[in-house]
């Protein structure tokens, strides 16, 4: 990967310059930070806590992208030679985060929402799903919307009174006759990392369900194996934790599905076998494996601005960069208590962030809460009656600490 224009190393070559070993802030301060330099230039002053939402942006993001349409402008319809090289380099770099056994089970899409629809389309007849509440806005709209036009079945388990899930309410939901069990492997609301995934997946397979697996809230800050999980279809992208902004996300295809019997509706031109042959057999061709699960003309912009942030990631180590986040979540939560504010965080059973509960919060304080904050320089947000607070590899000491004194005077009145 090429250095940024404002930077004389590569991410790869940045990392590769940190001591061996668990990451420390000195370390991070010399050698991660100046690959963010125009975003913490730009946010000077500013805690930004809200990596969970969208990420910040490595500065070689901008050449990457410039790539590409320097490709457009040197070699007009010839760049689609560049611009596919760089979507199989994207489904490679995803393979390798996600554990995925082929990399066509890497099917590139512009949003999550996209993967389950394609997902949803390729049953026939009205198929009975099984999701959990908690399943975010992007999932939870397009489920509620097929249920009411009758094209599936929905049942929605519910979290239990702390607004937690137990794995034995989704077990209990799998009934013989179930198609498809969505859930999220980090619950975006709360944080919760979903218990006895392993057992649900089981579960739904004995009942001849297959498994789709957000890993939104996961991927890129906590270990994701969608091989030794065994789900079917895992959907996410990169504008969280993966530092690539919106547009870049995908659909990953179990290779058991892959060469079973089932069929995408939702396709087009670059599904076919040799999109750029125009050949028009009739029925159409497709692609082998996962090629048959693309669509028409594909965004290549998003591949180019995903790149950095992929590369970051697989060369700094998912299990270094959640090693660090629990100690941030750890010192936030402790400098919170400090202060007399409740968070929970840190620990093993929750994802990328830290969580102060409003109880009783239908009235919408937590968002009012996180909107004060704002004003007082700390980005974050709220969902439901919880306020999410989540540091990354640049969150420093300093700012955790100022940041635990501003919530607590706002919580204060």
């Amino acid at each position: 990967m090429r250095p940024s224009p404002d930077s004389a190393v590569s991410p790869e070559q940045a990392v590769a310059a940190l001591p061996p070993g668990p990451l420390t802030e000195a370390g991070v301060r010399a050698h991660v930070a100046p690959l963010f330099s125009r975003v913490l230039v730009a946010q000077r002053g500013r805690i930004y806590l809200a990596n969970h939402s969208l990420g910040r942006p490595l500065d070689a993001m901008e050449g990457d992208v410039r790539e590409a349409l320097g490709a457009w402008y040197a070699r007009m319809g010839g760049a689609w030679d560049e611009w596919q090289a760089e979507i199989a380099a994207y489904r490679a770099r995803l393979a390798a985060l996600l554990g995925a056994p082929r990399l066509d089970c890497i099917v590139p899409k512009a949003s999550a929402g996209q993967g389950l629809r394609a997902v949803l389309n390729a049953h026939d007849g009205v198929p009975r799903v099984v999701a959990t509440r908690g399943e975010f806005d992007s999932l939870d709209v397009i489920l509620r919307e097929y249920a009411r036009r009758g094209r599936i079945t929905l049942t929605l388990v519910e979290p239990r009174g702390d607004g937690l899930f137990d794995a034995a309410d989704l077990v209990a939901a799998i009934v013989p006759g179930t198609a498809l069990v969505v859930v999220s492997q980090v619950l975006f609301q709360t944080g919760q990392v979903l218990p006895g995934l392993a057992g649900i997946v089981a579960r739904a397979h004995a009942a001849g369900a297959r498994v789709l697996v957000d890993v939104y809230h996961s991927l890129g800050v906590f270990p994701v194996d969608v091989a030794a999980m065994d789900a079917d279809f895992a959907v996410g992208g990169a504008y969280k934790y993966l530092r690539g902004g919106p547009g870049a996300c995908f659909l990953y295809v179990h290779p058991r599905v892959l060469d079973g019997d089932l069929r995408p509706l939702d396709t087009g031109w670059f599904a076919k076998e040799a999109p750029f042959a125009y050949a028009r057999p009739d029925p159409p061709r497709y692609g082998a494996g996962g090629d048959a699960w693309l669509e028409s003309t594909p965004a290549v912009l998003p591949f180019y601005q995903a790149r950095a942030g992929q590369a970051f990631t697989l060369a700094i180590g998912v299990a270094r960069l959640r090693e660090y986040s629990l100690a941030r979540q750890r010192m936030l939560v402790a400098a919170l208590a400090d202060r007399g504010v409740r968070a929970l965080g840190g620990t093993e059973d929750r994802g990328a962030f830290v969580i102060v509960p409003f109880d009783g919060g239908a009235d919408g304080a937590a968002g009012r809460c996180a909107a004060a904050l704002v004003e007082r320089g700390v980005a974050t947000d709220a969902r439901g009656r919880w306020l999410r607070l989540c540091p990354d590899v640049l969150t420093t000491e300093e700012e955790l600490a100022r940041a635990a004194a501003t919530i607590a005077q706002v919580r204060a009145g």
